[in-house]
């Protein structure tokens, strides 16, 4: 069997995943004894048998005859920040979560997000950057305050295997307010993200605070983000604050890895009727608008809210659920978007071929 021959196959095979071919993608494909590797720069846990199942009968139907063994593996490599910026210490890529305006769900949508690339192989951390309304302590289940090793720098707080940092964890009490002005919160949220222990991460998500004000722009300025994510509702006036989110985030440097589209349908508690009762079609909509791409759409569902408010997110409390996968999804097309792109522009495969 000539290894040249399953190469050639399999780096032309078209993922629906990706939306180009392997070539396409930069996948990295070796083949020796009419076996193949193939390496990919982002976690697929939850992907990685249907991915190998349609990529064996592509490769079978190119070459017939053959009946390779396929090995696939992700290797999750740091990628570019803002000019200006360097990453961080033990962290190797930045998601922003933002929108534009408050009550769409956002710190909702991030700690799943990151629980569910978590779930698909990623060592994943969440920083709370609302420095106003710290509410990632009450989603994680935990009032565990940081230890220090120095009286200087912090340990994350360790929840549902994440490692995770929030102000929520240093003051306390819900109750208590952070009274800061602008210049004072912007600092706060830089010493949390910079005097934090973080260990070998190979995303830390960041739930970040509503709106595009001046505590915003300085935190996308300062913080050396890899890619962004635009959480709306399918609502006019939401998807007109998170356009505003969106451009904010190119203006600085960042890519916007795509939309999502949170309380897209009401699925009722009693019946489960499915009504777009917010409107349908915005984050398409949005996403057209601003030339990136619809990550995925949620419901409003009671038992996000429950689980949430439970101190186990979703894909934590039920992970084999349909709304899990619907996060495990939305979390695994990010995170090929940021290793491999959208296919608008190829990039050579690393190609090794060893003698039959």
């Amino acid at each position: 069997m000539s290894n040249q021959r399953l190469l050639e196959a399999a780096a032309s095979y078209r993922d629906p995943l990706l939306g180009q071919t392997l070539a396409e993608a930069g996948a990295g494909i070796a083949a020796e004894g009419g076996n193949l590797r193939i390496e990919v720069g982002f976690p697929m846990a939850g992907y990685r048998e249907e991915f190998i199942a349609a990529l064996r009968r592509h490769v079978v139907a190119a070459v017939p005859g053959s009946s390779p063994s396929i090995e696939v593996v992700s290797d999750i490599q740091p990628h570019a920040v803002q000019k200006g910026l360097q990453p961080m210490p033990g962290v190797k890529n930045i998601i922003a979560v933002g929108s534009g305006k408050g009550g769409v769900g956002k710190s909702t949508v991030a700690v799943n997000l990151a629980l569910a690339l978590l779930a698909e192989g990623a060592r994943t951390g969440i920083l709370d950057a609302d420095i106003y309304g710290p509410s990632q302590p009450i989603m994680l289940g935990t009032r565990e305050r940081p230890t220090s090793p120095d009286g200087k720098r912090m340990h994350p707080v360790r929840a549902l295997g994440l490692q995770a940092m929030s102000l929520g964890f240093l003051m306390g009490n819900d109750a208590q307010p952070a009274i800061w002005r602008g210049p004072m919160a912007t600092q706060a949220l830089s010493q949390l993200l910079s005097e934090t222990i973080w260990e070998d991460l190979d995303y830390l998500v960041v739930d970040m605070p509503p709106g595009t004000g001046d505590i915003q722009l300085s935190l996308s300025q300062k913080v050396p983000v890899a890619g962004a994510v635009i959480v709306t509702t399918p609502q006019d006036i939401a998807l007109l604050d998170a356009r505003k989110g969106l451009e904010m985030f190119r203006k600085v440097g960042i890519p916007v890895l795509g939309i999502v589209e949170n309380m897209s349908t009401h699925i009722c508690s009693k019946c489960g009727h499915e009504e777009a009762i917010f409107g349908h079609g915005g984050g398409e909509r949005l996403a057209g608008e601003g030339h990136t791409e619809l990550l995925g759409s949620l419901p409003l569902d009671i038992r996000i809210r429950e689980q949430a408010d439970s101190g186990k997110p979703t894909v934590a409390a039920d992970p084999d659920s349909a709304l899990a996968r619907r996060y495990r999804d939305i979390a695994r097309l990010a995170a090929a978007r940021l290793a491999h792109g959208g296919g608008a522009e190829a990039v050579f495969p690393t190609i090794e071929v060893a003698d039959d």
